[in-house]
């Protein structure tokens, strides 16, 4: 499929009207020649955009849905293209090309004539691999675009331009006006490539993300860039393994930017006291269950700064496997960027691995009921050590089966008094 080829679109162009003008990151993107295996097109009309939209879903028997009914937005959703029509802003093209971002997101496409529009000198600033602002204004009009210009620079290996990087600066304490959820999202989408983390420098020097995030220092982008180097390391000796981490507990809706990397660095941007780092999560909008997973990895960081002093014994292995679950997929990342030896972590990532180890993925031997049972016991304070007890006993290979944990028990009387 391409932008440019309508014979390759889900809808016959005819049903396009003759004004009709492709336009954004589609027209940028095949302009760098940059592919992808789902499409996004945009098109601004004159004029009854969202009738033109509605009638190309019924012709076609695609899913049709109005995005924002004063704007005069619509969607129609293909199975792997996902076209949008907009009413243009402005008495022209040319004015609805002006009121955009930047410059390289600014150049049009008539698929009628096939020409371009460019009245920016976009196509300029795509060859020289600069993000320029159209206008200070346009930026102030919609302050997510302070964020968005260092995430667009790092997926296309952009520079931005000094006098758009001095706007940014100005413009920054405008971010506050901006939801949470809109700035988690370029956030996430900035920590989950590793050309992220060179732009870093300039979001922290701009303090775009310090109202939310006022522990994220040099220090963080410091730690970032070793865990992007711990990914590579990872990615050469197991890349199975490396596969995992860019995944997540389930599988996410798409434009999403959820995995064990992003996550891994997402700590490093946080305070280092778990209230604390909840606490900026939340504020964040973060969900329950990423809020669970960077909090997890938090609380794992005394035994990775073990790790690095002395071989793990059986039993701290059993309880940080216990402690970080799912999680350590980021922990062990985590304890790579940090230092410790690859001969180090490459064996518990084994036991990780195997669903069968009976330390890495270890199951409660006895539940309460069945020591009160075996006891003669009733619940209360006494159980609960008991509870303990048993797990200690299992962490250390003391007992490794129900029978042996019960003879365990009955060969203690001690832990009943």
């Amino acid at each position: 499929m391409s932008p440019f080829l309508p014979e390759t679109w889900p809808f016959p162009a005819a049903l396009l009207p003759e004004d009709a003008h492709l336009v954004g990151g589609s027209v940028r993107d095949h302009l760098l020649q940059r592919r992808s295996t789902y499409l996004d097109l945009d098109f601004v009309l004159s004029d009854s955009a969202v009738e033109v939209a509605s009638d190309i879903a019924t012709a076609c028997n695609a899913g049709f849905v109005v995005l924002d009914e004063a704007r005069r937005i619509a969607r129609v959703v293909f199975d792997e293209v996902t076209v949008d029509f907009a009413q243009q802003q402005g008495d022209s093209l040319e004015a609805d090309l002006r009121r955009r971002d930047f410059t390289v997101n600014a150049i049009a496409y008539h698929p009628h004539s096939q020409t371009l529009v460019d009245p920016l000198q976009g196509k300029a600033d795509l060859a020289a691999k600069t993000l320029r602002m159209v206008s200070a204004q346009n930026l102030a009009d919609d302050p997510l675009r302070l964020m968005r210009a260092y995430r667009q620079a790092a997926q296309l290996g952009f520079e931005l331009h000094p006098q758009t990087q001095q706007a940014i600066k100005q413009l920054a304490p405008q971010l506050q006006r901006i939801s949470v959820e809109r700035i988690r999202s370029e956030l996430d989408a900035l920590l989950s490539i590793p050309a992220g983390t060179a732009q870093l420098p300039s979001v922290l020097a701009h303090q775009l993300l310090h109202f939310w995030l006022p522990h994220f220092d040099a220090h963080s982008i410091a730690q970032i860039a070793q865990i992007d180097a711990a990914v590579k390391q990872i990615a050469q000796k197991m890349p199975e393994y490396a596969k995992q981490l860019h995944q997540w507990q389930k599988p996410v809706p798409a434009g999403n930017h959820r995995s064990w990397i992003k996550a891994t660095k997402l700590r490093r941007l946080l305070a280092a006291e778990a209230s604390t780092a909840q606490a900026e999560l939340t504020a964040l909008s973060y969900s329950r269950a990423e809020t669970h997973a960077v909090v997890t990895i938090l609380k794992a960081q005394p035994t990775i700064d073990l790790m690095k002093t002395q071989a793990l014994i059986r039993s701290q292995k059993f309880f940080l496997f216990k402690q970080s679950g799912q999680q350590f997929l980021a922990v062990s990342l985590l304890a790579l960027a940090q230092g410790v030896e690859f001969a180090v972590v490459e064996p518990m990532i084994a036991k990780f691995l195997d669903p069968k180890d009976a330390i890495a993925h270890a199951r409660p031997l006895l539940s309460g009921n069945e020591i009160m049972q075996q006891l003669d016991i009733k619940p209360g304070k006494q159980l609960g050590q008991i509870i303990k007890a048993v797990e200690q006993a299992q962490a250390e290979g003391v007992i490794e089966d129900k029978q042996g944990a019960i003879a365990w028990l009955k060969a203690n009387p001690s832990l009943c008094s």
